[in-house]
């Protein structure tokens, strides 16, 4: 019996956001990232610079009797982009694509109709908070996209 849906979780998220057509120019990392990415777009699944957990979570007894137990949780996921220039508008929009990108994958389609449940991992998934930052350096410009995934599991 597992005692908690997170891990197959976010391997699963990991699965389907690497198999997307639409981020094949994004590198998925899980958790922090090891490389120098620093001119990368880049979208991570577990981490987020400003030091957030991983992953939250809160478990409850189903029913009673203590057979099943209820789990909700929320990964914390960011995307960066980096641009050798100046334009913010083009590099925020650039963020809201992916972000953009990731809703969708997580949206029920007839071509993955498993989507919301994470290909069965959980019961459902959706995209529930982000906070975007900006800055810039002589170098040019980043825009960061910190977002949750917030599931819902049965064990």
């Amino acid at each position: 019996m597992a005692n908690s849906a997170v891990p197959g979780a976010i391997t699963a998220l990991l699965t389907i956001l690497r198999a997307s057509d639409q981020l094949e120019d994004v590198t998925v990392i899980d958790g922090p990232p090891t490389d120098d990415v620093a001119t990368e777009d880049i979208l991570v699944v577990g981490w987020s610079p400003q030091g957030e957990a991983a992953a939250e979570l809160v478990q409850n007894f189903n029913a009673a009797g203590a057979r099943t137990r209820d789990e909700d949780f929320n990964l914390t996921c960011h995307i960066d982009c980096w641009s050798g220039d100046f334009d913010f508008p083009a590099l925020r929009g650039r963020v809201f694509e992916i972000l953009g990108v990731v809703e969708q994958e997580l949206r029920a389609t007839s071509t993955n109709p498993t989507a919301p449940n994470l290909n069965g991992a959980v019961l459902w998934a959706h995209l529930t908070r982000g906070v975007l930052q900006q800055s810039t350096n002589e170098q040019g410009i980043r825009a960061g996209l910190a977002f949750t995934v917030s599931c819902h599991a049965r064990l």
